[in-house]
């Protein structure tokens, strides 16, 4: 059933107009020249077999009349009682629908005159009106002067770009393991209970709660023992990284980091002028012994499990590292980025649970536990960096989105998210141990390193395979996603020792059966090579240790 309503209109007065007779005359005037609801030319149509609510339906046609022009600016419009009467609707209906328009800024209630088209409309407000240039073009050869830009840098890499089907990306988590129910219901609960929370900013150091929680965590799980007031939330690692080289960094700073490391921490501290100093890396992580004496600013460090190749630098390396520090005056990244997911044995302290001397600034995400989008991490500062730490957060961005720190406090208080990395961590167990697996029944014995933690690991390919860039190109035309160092988020300086023979593998973003066809398609794509790589000759008794075994 259809319903129309045409109704004619003469003598409508604008709203203006008829203002300006209504204070300037006497009521008998007013009456005589009020403007009539009568004889009114709305044409409106309702379907009521329509899915869209008769509501809805009569919202979008008043609002299209007065955008095209039909309904002027200052006109007129019918009471809802009419309106209602001559739809054959109900007048709650009409009077929800001004109610509305009034409110979206399209209609204007003056008491005791009725209801009028606004004056001005919202798309007139929120619309920038598109003007033409007036300045004639540069001439040829004319030199146009623009600002100097003093940034430099690039954005950090990405992983594969292209689509694969098997893509063992070393740094993303399967959306199939996002505790989805639960934190739905946390969410839930603290925006029912929330007040003046969304019209308020945080702190830009974070909310307290969320801050204090991490804190608690970081003492069991790391063996740091540090205050709330030493956290800083982030929006995930990158931001914490920023922080850090916004506190310490200058043009000419010298900066160290591991060689290979983490593309984002190179790419960064060049954008800040810095000079970077490469440090070799060797079965036992950082090579402590060939760091400079003197003159460092900062040390960017992965030691629980570096990236990209996982080894694990050794309690002596630490403590001499920590040593190095204090006489040296520098300050070192302790970034743990993937340091809940331990298969063997107890965790070592981290750095920062070693550091008496205020040395380290502890980095941490949730990226690789909850999910990079996220973004949410943390940087804990020794005391001494506390006042400037929290001031430079401020004019960062004067704090992270309230709701989703308030989730993720809750998610950790209440014992739900030590439930989830434990759940995690089993099940990457047995996805770490059927990418091992997988690769040895392919390709016989492996010399593999990063096995005692982390979501991924490193390849190193025997010297009868070509390179890892050629293998990794070979791969990608058949439709699987592995990385040499050097590609995706890992950088190499120079010619590092491990550019050419490594290969990187994570397993956290792919199921087991996801994992096993993935390795045997490389396998394939891998055998018709000349050199044959297949089969190499290894001894089949090797031992997989969290070191390449040669």
């Amino acid at each position: 059933m259809r319903v129309v309503f045409q109704h004619q209109v003469t003598g409508l007065r604008s709203l203006s107009e008829y203002a300006k007779i209504r204070y300037t005359s006497s009521p008998e005037i007013q009456r005589a020249c009020a403007p009539s609801r009568k004889n009114m030319a709305i044409p409106i149509e309702l379907d009521h077999s329509s899915h869209q609510s008769l509501q809805g339906q009569l919202f979008e046609q008043l609002r299209h009349l007065i955008l095209d022009g039909k309904l002027k600016p200052g006109t007129l419009i019918p009471a809802s009682r009419v309106l209602a009467e001559q739809l054959g609707i109900s007048r709650n209906t009409v009077l929800l629908v001004y109610d509305r328009l009034i409110a979206e800024g399209y209609l204007q209630a003056r008491k005791a005159i009725g209801t009028f088209v606004n004056l001005e409309l919202p798309e007139t407000c929120l619309a920038a009106a598109r003007r033409t240039a007036t300045t004639s073009a540069p001439v040829r050869g004319e030199t146009v002067k623009r600002p100097a830009i003093p940034f430099i840098g690039q954005t950090p890499a990405k992983n594969h770009a292209q689509r694969v089907d098997f893509d063992f990306c070393p740094d993303r988590i399967g959306f199939d393991l996002f505790p989805h129910k639960i934190w739905r219901r946390f969410i839930n609960r603290i925006f029912t209970s929330a007040s003046t929370q969304f019209a308020e900013c945080c702190d830009p150091a974070g909310l307290s709660q969320l801050r204090e929680v991490i804190a608690d965590h970081l003492g069991v799980a790391r063996g740091i023992s540090v205050s709330s007031d030493q956290i800083i939330i982030t929006g995930g690692s990158q931001e914490g990284l920023n922080l850090a080289a916004r506190l310490l960094v200058k043009e000419g700073s010298l900066v160290a980091t591991e060689n290979p490391c983490y593309h984002g921490a190179k790419a960064l501290f060049e954008s800040y002028y810095a000079k970077l100093i490469q440090v070799p890396v060797d079965e036992a992580g950082l090579d402590v012994e060939q760091l400079p004496k003197d003159g460092v600013t900062l040390l960017y460090v992965t030691p629980s499990h570096q990236f990209p190749l996982g080894f694990t630098l050794p309690i002596e390396r630490r403590l001499k590292l920590l040593d190095w520090a204090r006489r040296c005056g520098a300050l070192i990244i302790e970034d743990d980025y993937d340091s809940d997911f331990r298969y063997r044995g107890s965790p070592l302290t981290a750095l920062m649970g070693l550091d008496d001397h205020g040395c380290v600034m502890y980095l941490g995400t949730f990226s690789k536990s909850m999910g990079a989008g996220l973004r949410l991490g943390y940087l804990v500062v020794p005391k001494t960096l506390i006042p400037a730490a929290r001031s430079a957060k401020a004019l960062l961005n004067s704090g992270n989105a309230w709701l989703d720190q308030a989730t993720m406090a809750e998610f950790i208080r209440s014992g739900a998210y030590g439930n989830h990395l434990r759940r995690m961590r089993n099940i990457y167990s047995k996805r770490h141990d059927c990418l091992i697996e997988s690769l040895r029944d392919h390709f016989g014995p492996v010399r593999l390193s990063g096995l005692e933690s982390g979501l991924h690991l490193a390849w190193h390919l025997p010297d009868n395979y070509p390179d890892a860039p050629e293998l990794e190109a070979i791969a990608l035309r058949h439709g699987v996603g592995i990385y040499s160092i050097g590609s995706g988020t890992t950088y190499a300086y120079g010619k590092c020792s491990y550019s050419a023979r490594t290969l990187i593998l994570g397993f956290s973003s792919l199921n087991e059966y996801q994992i096993r066809a993935g390795i045997r398609r490389m396998a394939d794509a891998f055998a018709g090579l000349p050199a044959d790589p297949v089969r190499s000759e290894v001894d089949a008794n090797v031992t997989l240790t969290s070191n390449p075994v040669f």
